[in-house]
């Protein structure tokens, strides 16, 4: 019997997908350092999956508890941006189907820009609707960061289509009429939640984006508003723009 090159072991690996596949057995009396190599990382490859799974499922505790009791549209809703001192607070609100399986779905703030930004349109895609509420810098200085952020809230459960049975907040109460399940950390517990949170992120840091290219001073590309050195000392040197939250500090001690 003819021995496989470890390149094509590493190709016969790379496709399986469960620790009891009858490879690993084949595998498991060849003593090249290379192929004992290969096994310990598809091993915990398929360990981290199965882990990455099973956390998946837990995410989906709330919604198939509320499904389970008939309600047909479930309502994740979170929001992006209390903390910088430009750009408006965003809100997304996702209804995501029962078959939802983008696994890597989690709390917006425990993935990388990049993974966001792949996920974002797939979340849409599968989505059986999301809505997004903006309020500018000008209604958070008039009304207070916490009520823009619910109105914003508001704007993206009005924006759904069809309307949601139920909403489940993330530490929030949302001014509609619509019953609502309000948890700490929300963004981590539910997979609705989640999705939210990631597309709202992505929506405010496109959004910040465009503000960049209209002041390119405050290097908004790569701060989305929050008050790094570089934006701070551009506004020491510039003032502030029309986007910036007068009513923050260290804003408006500067003014």
């Amino acid at each position: 019997m003819m021995t496989l090159t470890i390149k094509e072991i590493s190709k016969q690996l790379a496709e399986v997908t469960a620790l009891d596949d009858p490879v690993f057995a084949q595998l498991s009396h060849d003593e090249r350092k290379g192929v004992i190599q290969l096994i310990k990382r598809t091993q915990s490859r398929i360990e981290k999956s199965e882990q990455q799974l099973v956390a998946f499922e837990k995410r989906f505790k709330f919604e198939r508890q509320l499904w389970q009791q008939g309600i047909e549209f479930v309502a994740g809703v979170d929001e992006v941006g209390r903390g910088p001192l430009a750009g408006p607070v965003v809100a997304a609100a996702v209804i995501l189907p029962s078959d939802f399986d983008l696994v890597e779905v989690n709390d917006s703030k425990q993935l990388s820009q990049k993974k966001r930004e792949m996920l974002a349109p797939l979340i849409k895609q599968e989505a059986v609707a999301f809505g997004f509420g903006v309020v500018d810098s000008q209604t958070i200085d008039r009304i207070n960061i916490y009520e823009s952020a619910r109105q914003a809230m508001k704007l993206a459960v009005q924006d759904l289509s069809p309307q949601p049975d139920q909403l489940i907040v993330d530490a929030m109460n949302v001014p509609v009429n619509t019953p609502q399940l309000d948890m700490v950390k929300a963004d981590a517990q539910s997979i609705s939640v989640s999705a939210a949170s990631i597309i709202a992120k992505v929506y405010r840091d496109e959004l910040m984006l465009d503000y960049a290219k209209q002041y390119p001073e405050y290097d908004f590309e790569h701060n989305a508003g929050y008050g790094t050195k570089v934006h701070l000392d551009a506004l020491r040197k510039y003032g502030a723009t029309p986007i910036h939250r007068r009513s923050f500090s260290p804003v408006s001690e500067m003014f």
